[in-house]
This record gives C-alpha cells, structure tokens and sequence, in this order.
C-alpha cells in the first residue's frame, strides 16, 4: 500500500477465462443469479471503504440513472461516495451526487488523487478505463471477483501486447457460490 496518500485499487468482477462482465457474453446474467448474501455482504463493505470512485465517461453516464433508483446493498455506497469521471468531453457531471470531473492527463490526475489525505480509491467501472490505468501502470492493487463460468467472448481487463504484468497475491477469498476474491499487488520484479 502506499506510504503517503492513497493507493488505486482496481475491484472488477471477471469471467474464469478473464473477460468483462457484458450483456453480450451472458456474464451479467451470470453475476446477477448468483445469491450468495456472504460475498454480496463483502462486496459491499469494501465499497464503503473507498475515499472515492474513478470511472471513464461512459460508465458514469450509465450507472447516474442506475444507481439513485434501484434498491440494491450496493446502491448506498454507489450515491453516497464521491465520484471522480475522466472526460475531456463531459461538461458538468453534477447529476449524481458528489461528483468531479478529471480532464487532464490521466497519470497527473491519478497522482494529484493519491496525493490526498483520506480512503483509497476504487476504479469500480469502464473496460476502457481501467485498462488504461493498467497501461499506465497506475493500480495498486488489483481486486478481481472471478465469477465461476468461462464467457468464451468479451474484452480482456488486461491490454494484449503489453508484455506480461507480474503480480502478486495478496489475499483469496472463496465463497460458497464458487465466487473467488483475489487481491493482487504488482510485483517489482517485473
């Protein structure tokens, strides 16, 4: 973690086979029955441990009608904790509760985040975005909620032809609808 400021953690839910969680590769359906109150409860916990949530454009102008109107455990968290979208097109973003927009250099962005007193920061959102983070090798740790089906089709949450990316295992969790917590770290040996 880091010695001042916050760290960047990554909390993603993803396929066996590693893909995102879409409509279109029947992974949502998958995550949405699976009834597990244990990990649900989890989920949501380190969801109100965030210091605040980093999310591309897209994503938060997806979830801004979502969330507010769903009774869901998550949704608390999701209205309550203060939002950070990385846009250069978006104009206000003040639809959904404590919400900022970040339209510099995403690395300068993030440092300028990390540097703040208080919780870590969670990029809870956006294929895309979190990819670039990954790119730019700016998480800190990697939270992957593997769900138990391969989706055989969909966008990888790692970038092809980056060479390989050594991490560290830091925590796992299995919970009893087959759902794995791994926390990883990266690791500097590279």
């Amino acid at each position: 973690m880091a010695e001042n400021g916050r760290d960047l953690v990554l909390s993603y839910y993803v396929s066996i086979d590693g893909k995102s969680v879409d409509a279109g590769n029947g992974m949502r359906a998958v995550m949405e029955s699976i009834d597990d109150p244990e990990q649900e409860r989890a989920y949501v916990q380190q969801l109100w441990e965030a210091g605040a949530f980093l999310m591309g454009r897209t994503s938060y102008e997806a979830m801004k009608g979502f969330w507010p109107v769903v009774d869901h455990p998550s949704a608390a968290p999701m209205n309550e904790i203060p939002k950070v979208v990385f846009s250069r097109t978006l104009a206000s973003a003040d639809e959904w509760g404590p919400t900022t927009i970040a339209a510099g250099d995403l690395a300068d962005e993030v440092a300028r985040l990390k540097a703040q007193a208080g919780k870590d920061l969670f990029a809870i959102a956006g294929d895309s975005f979190q990819r670039s983070l990954i790119a730019a090798g700016l998480v800190d740790e990697y939270r992957l909620w593997v769900l138990p089906a391969a989706a055989g089709s969909g966008t990888a949450l790692f970038p092809e032809g980056e060479g390989p990316l050594r991490l560290r295992l830091r925590a796992s969790t299995a919970y009893p609808s087959g759902v794995l917590e791994l926390r990883y770290a990266p690791d500097d040996r590279g």
